[in-house]
């Protein structure tokens, strides 16, 4: 288990850039994929983006690939997500997670995932 904390959420207008990053304690970080998530009022929650346990490998929901980046500093055990061009859908909060194995790809759940962080919010106005 990994203890995670976002930030970098906030309120931006459409085609404007927000990064937010995520905090993980706890020395087993680098063994993990991480994965970003997020949740609209009333939907489910949604898987975003994943990184390898060693930024090899990434990957994406189809409606932000192009736009969005996820990247992680193991030296610093942090993980982010760059995201730009952002559209009124975006809005959600977002929330980071850590995954039960050291590889995840765009069919992860959130059941994939051992450990949350406690979500940033993010507003895009039209």
């Amino acid at each position: 288990q990994v203890q995670l904390v976002e930030s970098g959420g906030g309120l931006v207008q459409a085609g404007g850039s927000l990064r937010l990053s995520c905090a993980a304690s706890g020395r087993t970080f680098s063994w993990y994929a991480m994965g970003w998530f997020r949740q609209a009022p009333g939907k489910e929650r949604e898987f975003v983006a994943c990184i390898s346990w060693n930024g090899g490998s990434t990957d994406y929901v189809d409606s932000v690939k192009g736009r969005f980046t996820i990247s992680r500093d193991n030296a610093k055990n942090t993980v982010y997500l760059q995201m730009n061009s952002l559209k009124p859908e975006d809005t959600a909060v977002y929330y980071c997670a850590a995954a039960h194995s050291p590889i995840a790809t765009n069919a992860a759940r959130p059941a994939d995932f051992h450990s949350w962080g406690q979500g940033t919010q993010v507003t895009v106005s039209s």
